[in-house]
């Protein structure tokens, strides 16, 4: 049995528009977040779950934690279906969310997670290990005596995994959690997230507008638009389809051209460097680069796929998302 089983999941909402001069009641409209959105999630996978904003992923990862009730379809998360058996699913389950928090601003962070041991009822030596095991890998040993309002960005996105994680829960929900995060923060908490799952079969359900992140940590992702689910498998095989194009980058020595290239190919001057663009269906990257030796010694040439974000971004495009 699939350990989350979602079968024609829907949910709307009524959203009331700004009043106009002249009426006494504000306009309302009706949205639909989610139309009948089916899947299910092994435990211990690590799964994408993408779509641009108010596609419905939010709203699916309050109604599987058990905060929304759906208007139609089923749900179960470990054969519990959340909103009705929300105390019992809450321990079970770890929730982050990148723009908010379940720690307490005011006090050290060791406070915090006392009160969090007390409330998921934790037994005391399983939340010493606990604890001593998650500080170590987030590196959090030097920060538990500080309040949370006094620590950077990426401090407090550690601190918040912690706090989600003291219980051992066996489902993950994480929505943005490297939304704002410096490069090296980023590197830290998908080593971190992948630890998790690889060592402690934690199942984990990501949603983020960081492609990078998908495509560091997901074997599979699922794309949701205008509330239905598009797509479900590998990231590679969805993006094969949009990674036609190549970018070369050329530098040669002193006095040499670029030699004429077929159109459309665009071609960009970065300083002493020529960045050209084309696509591979009409211009073979051997034959390219061969046109480019022609015209003299190249000091430097690299040859790259489109970034990540550029194919979900063509892909968002032809799903009219």
């Amino acid at each position: 049995m699939p350990y989350i089983e979602v079968q024609d999941l829907q949910k709307h909402f009524i959203v009331r528009k700004k009043r106009e001069k002249g009426r006494l009641l504000r306009e309302k409209t009706r949205i639909q977040a989610l139309q009948g959105v089916s899947f299910t999630v092994e435990k211990g996978e690590l799964v994408g779950y993408i779509g641009p904003n108010g596609a419905g992923k939010s709203t699916t990862v309050k109604i599987l934690s058990g905060i929304l009730t759906p208007d139609g379809g089923e749900a179960r998360v470990g054969g519990m279906v959340p909103w009705k058996e929300r105390r019992q699913h809450v321990r079970r389950i770890g929730v982050v969310f990148g723009q908010r928090s379940q720690l307490w601003w005011d006090v050290p962070l060791l406070d915090s997670y006392s009160l969090l041991k007390d409330i998921y009822r934790v037994p005391d030596e399983a939340y010493r290990r606990r604890l001593a095991d998650l500080t170590d890998a987030l590196d959090l040993g030097d920060l538990l005596r500080t309040p949370l309002r006094l620590l950077s960005l990426g401090q407090r996105m550690r601190a918040e995994l912690c706090g989600s994680l003291l219980h051992g829960p066996e489902l993950l929900f994480l929505d943005e959690p490297t939304i704002g995060l410096d490069a090296v923060s980023k590197l830290a908490l998908r080593d971190f997230l992948r630890r998790e799952n690889e060592q402690n079969g934690t199942t984990i359900l990501l949603t983020t507008h960081d492609m990078e992140d998908i495509a560091a940590l997901c074997p599979r992702v699922m794309v949701l638009g205008h509330g239905k689910k598009l797509y479900d498998g590998a990231l590679p095989e969805l993006l094969s389809r949009y990674d036609t194009r190549r970018v070369i980058t050329v530098r040669y020595g002193e006095g040499e051209e670029l030699p004429p290239l077929p159109p459309g190919c665009a071609v960009e001057r970065e300083g002493e460097n020529m960045k050209i663009t084309y696509e591979q269906k009409d211009l073979p990257t051997a034959e390219l680069i061969a046109r480019l030796q022609s015209a003299g010694p190249i000091r430097e040439l690299t040859v790259q796929p489109q970034n990540v974000d550029h194919l979900i971004a063509a892909m968002y495009r032809e799903m009219n998302l």
